[in-house]
């Protein structure tokens, strides 16, 4: 099914961000156009995006038939204006911002004059919308790797960004089977990106410090808030355990937390030593010894899961 009557979108970028969204709305039913640097790159994407379809038909998420659809509605082009005709477009292209500037600056020459222009990346729209004559059809659109996986879209304007922009942003996110939580105002890394940075810091203060093994800290989080995040956020789980008592305790609490501005030594120390974890074999953990390609394959299972639990109770 289409989403908010609209029909044709457009992905500039198609790594593993820019190919999971075109999936994403190529199987709610748009005509999509995905645009990258090379030929062999959007062939490789394809491929992803057809390998991830059939874990959705294995899983009884999807018809083979439908992926199949899915598939036929993507087409692919190395030109930007190939986007020309989209009605929704989205940049997902690497965290370089003279790129983006320059697709920006491009799309809004090449795009019709209602079409959105989206950035999934973590900048705010305002940093995107420099060289851009019609701000106000900017906006961000941050998706949460795996975006085929993952429900959730960080939507945000910037000042120069309308009502209409956003709300008709968040219908077509919606439609496509995406929940899209609206952010007042521009902040950096949105929520997500803060709260999840401000729990590893002080997971790899704890390691750093010796407090625990890395083991033993991500197991300690797995077994206990984790899961319980999934059903209640932060501020409800501090309402529900009583606010009184949660005031009091992050009042003894918080005076001892981390509060660096920099990671550690330690972990920098790794990174300048070619040890950035499951790509080059040795992060925090040995990858050698341990399968992270299994664990990679565990985590999408469970996130499979958790879209079946959405889609029985929808």
């Amino acid at each position: 099914m289409k989403a908010a009557g609209l029909g044709s979108m457009a992905v500039i970028g198609n790594g593993v961000i820019g190919h999971g969204i075109a999936e994403v709305f190529a199987k709610a039913g748009w005509d999509v156009c995905l645009i990258g640097r090379s030929q062999e790159s959007l062939k490789g994407a394809l491929q992803r995006i057809g390998a991830s379809l059939n874990e959705f038909v294995q899983a009884e998420l999807l018809s083979a038939s439908s992926a199949k659809a899915a598939v036929a509605r993507i087409r692919t082009s190395t030109e930007l204006q190939a986007a020309a005709a989209a009605e929704f477009v989205i940049e997902a292209v690497p965290e370089d911002m003279e790129l983006k500037l320059d697709i920006f600056s491009k799309l809004d020459g090449i795009c019709r004059s209602d079409t959105v222009l989206a950035t999934s990346s973590g900048h705010p729209a305002s940093a995107v919308d420099k060289c851009v004559e019609h701000k106000k059809r900017v906006i961000a659109a941050h998706f949460w790797y795996p975006p085929q996986l993952l429900p959730l879209v960080e939507v945000c304007g910037s000042r120069a960004t309308t009502k209409a922009v956003i709300a008709r942003t968040c219908a077509i996110l919606g439609g496509v089977g995406k929940k899209p939580v609206v952010i007042d105002c521009e902040v950096p890394g949105f929520i997500g990106n803060r709260i999840q940075f401000a729990a590893l810091r002080e997971a790899w203060a704890l390691w750093a410090a010796g407090v625990a093994s890395a083991k033993a800290i991500d197991s300690v989080i797995r077994h206990s808030i984790g899961r319980r995040l999934a059903v209640t956020g932060p501020i409800e789980s501090a309402d529900l355990g009583g606010l009184d008592t949660m005031y009091h305790f992050a009042r003894f609490l918080l005076p001892s937390l981390d509060t660096s501005s920099e990671p550690p030594e330690q972990v920098a120390a790794l990174v300048r030593g070619g040890h950035c974890g499951v790509p080059s074999g040795k992060g925090v953990y040995d990858w050698i010894e341990r399968d992270g390609s299994a664990l990679l394959s565990a985590r999408r299972r469970e996130l499979m899961r958790w879209l079946q639990v959405d889609q029985q109770g929808s």
